[in-house]
């Protein structure tokens, strides 16, 4: 009987495991504005990466030709900025 609680378990950890391991990666990316998209809440770089802001940041206060470095989480396909540092 300890066995198959032994196996039961080790079961249930990697089925959890392998839920979590599924959701949103956070990555990082950096360079110029290219454009801002106040009605679409993006910003799309110099490298051709669009991101999608959240309501949180001033999306007025980023202007093309900012230098920035952001972090994001792919969510159901949208890359969306978690922080985002600009340089002058």
């Amino acid at each position: 009987m300890r066995i198959v609680s032994g196996v039961l378990s080790a079961l249930a950890i990697v089925a959890s495991v392998g839920l979590f391991s599924s959701g949103a990666l956070a990555a990082d990316d950096e360079g110029k504005i290219a454009k801002v998209d106040p009605n679409g809440l993006t910003i799309t770089l110099d490298n051709g990466n669009t991101y999608k802001l959240s309501g949180e940041f001033d999306i007025e206060a980023l202007q093309p030709g900012t230098e920035v470095v952001l972090a994001y989480d792919t969510i159901e396909g949208e890359k969306t900025v978690t922080d985002l540092v600009t340089y002058e």
